[in-house]
């Protein structure tokens, strides 16, 4: 049924004017760019990625004519086969060059030749070479992938072959290829797809890709000359072939390579043929399989002697990974080592952070991430924000929330893969890909880090979480005095607080078991009142900083400190990340799920009788008993 719709359509284009033609390919194109909203974001995406720097109406335009080619290709390909000789030798041309490369093998003095041809426009014109060039024509064939329906593929090869030229199937012909080389002939290849997991990670355009070998095999094996072959459009159904010769070291990898490079100088320089290049296919997706999205594998790996021919010694950042941050302090630090080691698993990532915008300058002093974009205000406008986010193409988005209004946030960037964590009765319908949590798994007993771990494993992680602190213990100012932090408040949990006389016991006998030590309370806007009250009689020892200081003043006076005693907060985890030493108290809530992480020191204290898991009252933890731990540490 196939074959028959094939020779109508093709008989058809072959008889139609023109004029009528290039509207047809015209409208065709605008179908896919306008109509095709995943095919349009590809290209655009693709084009975002490759020129960033570029106007966007320029990468507008580029992928708009892109389209159009691309249904001028698709047309062209059906009718070649009911174009007249006559009419193809009008309509195509061949350069100077391809007869001077043609020239040795019909002399019969030519050594074997590898044509690596790219998904410029009309790619299929190639095969009507032997009309263009002096005869005799060289042995020539073509390595293709045939059509999944035998009786289509049969009549394809037929058709194409018309002119001399000789398909070898990707999947039997490699056998007949090695023995054209080993006659001294010609072989031609695409040699620009995606090559999947089979393929040789390389770059193209500064992003990793997986790059097809072949070319550079066979030329290697057979010590053939490599080529790259292609047309160039002069207008609709109008095409000059021209060939250029690689130079290459002669390995494998050295005419991969090469050929990339070719592609990549002529895609950044010769508008026209950028247009022509199908920015529509997938050349660099191999390497968002979900379950390795956060890892770089490939069957071979190109990319260290790509880097040392660029003179680079890490990979560009051109994937773009977007990383949904929690709402509290806490979460946000503790996720820092997981950040590392994403960064460390897939070295060619943009890490971009989307905060609180209060978090927004320390994530950025931190260093573990390349952008933080600040979530806006709650209102009208709050969603309209991440829509226009959509023209910056991210690739995936990971998910640390575990709300849906996070996951909307992530489906209107339109990103192609969302991934989150999964709970039983929340089943987040708007991520494309999900970690569930496993039957049994008791989250009380285990710490957050580790589900999160899990979490981004599932998804191709393969560097273990980086714990050490953002800075050298004790490496903040040093004051004169021994300056011991406390944070007393705990804005969402009032029961997670110490109370009151508790503090101002502790504080009134440090001094007497460790001489010349001061305080520093911190906290919100919110625990002004509490740190007031705790304060109230002491001001000559005591610095109250609560409600003054924003997240990064917070950061550098935390680092000042000798210690800090701390209920459960997200102080707590920011102080541990800054390598200060910390005396946590718990009560309700569980250390062994969020306790502090980063290797620093650490001294949990519990209320006698309480559980490991929490569930204690704070009010049952003794002011003796943090006096001795905060006297111990500072000894």
């Amino acid at each position: 049924m196939l074959e028959p719709l094939l020779k109508s359509a093709g008989w058809t284009l072959a008889r139609l004017p023109e004029p009528l033609g290039r509207l047809l390919a015209a409208a065709l194109g605008d179908l896919v760019f306008f109509c095709a909203p995943r095919r349009r974001q590809l290209v655009l995406s693709n084009l975002h990625h490759a020129f960033a720097d570029r106007p966007a109406a320029w990468r507008r335009r580029i992928g708009r004519e892109s389209c159009h080619r691309l249904a001028e290709t698709g047309l062209f390909s059906l009718a070649l086969p009911f174009l007249s000789e006559a009419r193809l030798r009008r309509m195509l041309r061949a350069s100077p060059a391809v007869a001077e490369a043609s020239a040795p093998h019909r002399s019969g003095a030519g050594r074997p030749a590898i044509f690596a041809t790219p998904h410029f426009c009309y790619w299929e014109s190639e095969t009507t070479l032997p009309l263009l060039v002096p005869l005799p024509f060289p042995e020539f064939g073509v390595i293709y992938r045939p059509l999944d329906n035998p009786t289509a593929d049969a009549w394809v090869k037929r058709t194409r072959e018309r002119f001399g030229l000789r398909l070898l199937s990707r999947k039997e012909g490699f056998q007949e290829a090695m023995s054209i080389l080993r006659r001294r002939g010609c072989i031609a290849l695409l040699f620009d797809q995606n090559a999947g997991l089979q393929g040789a990670l390389s770059l193209l355009l500064e992003r990793v890709c997986s790059t097809s070998e072949l070319a550079g095999l066979l030329a290697a094996k057979f010590r053939a000359d490599a080529y790259v072959v292609f047309p160039r459009r002069l207008g609709f159904w109008r095409i000059e072939i021209d060939v250029v010769r690689v130079e290459h070291d002669g390995t494998a990898g050295g005419v991969t390579l090469a050929l990339n490079r070719w592609l990549e100088t002529r895609l950044r320089t010769d508008d026209d043929l950028c247009a022509s290049w199908l920015w529509a296919h997938d050349r660099w997706r191999n390497q968002d399989i979900p379950s390795r999205r956060l890892r770089l594998e490939a069957k071979r790996n190109l990319l260290e002697a790509d880097l040392r021919l660029r003179g680079l010694a890490a990979p560009p950042r051109r994937t773009r990974l977007w990383v949904r941050l929690p709402n509290w302090l806490g979460d946000v630090v503790m996720a820092l080592p997981l950040l590392r080691a994403i960064r460390a698993s897939r070295p060619d990532a943009e890490l971009t952070l989307l905060a609180k915008a209060q978090f927004q300058p320390w994530l950025a002093q931190s260093g573990v991430a390349d952008r933080v974009l600040a979530l806006p205000s709650r209102g009208p406008g709050y969603f309209l924000h991440f829509w226009r986010l959509r023209h910056e193409y991210p690739d995936c988005w990971l998910s640390l929330t575990n709300s849906f209004r996070g996951d909307l946030e992530g489906w209107l960037t339109r990103c192609r893969q969302r991934f989150g964590l999964v709970r039983p009765g929340r089943p987040r319908p708007l991520l494309t890909h999900r970690f569930r949590v496993p039957d049994g798994y008791d989250e009380q007993r285990q710490h957050q880090v580790e589900l999160w771990e899990k979490y981004l494993r599932h998804f191709g992680l393969d560097a273990p979480p980086e714990f050490a602190p953002l800075r050298p213990p004790y490496a903040g100012l040093q004051t004169p005095a021994v300056v011991v932090g406390l944070i007393c408040g705990s804005e969402n949990a009032p029961e997670k607080r110490w109370p009151v006389a508790y503090w101002r016991e502790f504080i009134a006998r440090l001094p007497i078991a460790c001489p010349g030590v001061r305080f520093r309370l911190f906290g919100t806007a919110g625990d002004r009142l509490l740190t007031n009250e705790i304060a109230a009689g002491l001001a000559e020892s005591i610095e109250n900083l609560a409600g003054r200081t924003d997240l990064a003043a917070f950061a550098a006076r935390l680092a000042e400190c000798r210690l800090l005693v701390t209920n459960d907060t997200g102080g707590m985890h920011l102080a541990n990340a800054l390598g200060v030493p910390v005396v946590a108290l718990f009560g309700p809530t569980s250390p062994l799920r969020t306790g502090p992480v980063f290797h620093a020191p650490v001294r949990i204290l519990q209320p006698p009788g309480c559980p490991p898991e929490g569930g204690g009252r704070l009010a049952d933890l003794a002011p003796a008993t943090v006096l001795a731990a905060v006297t111990e540490m500072l000894a």
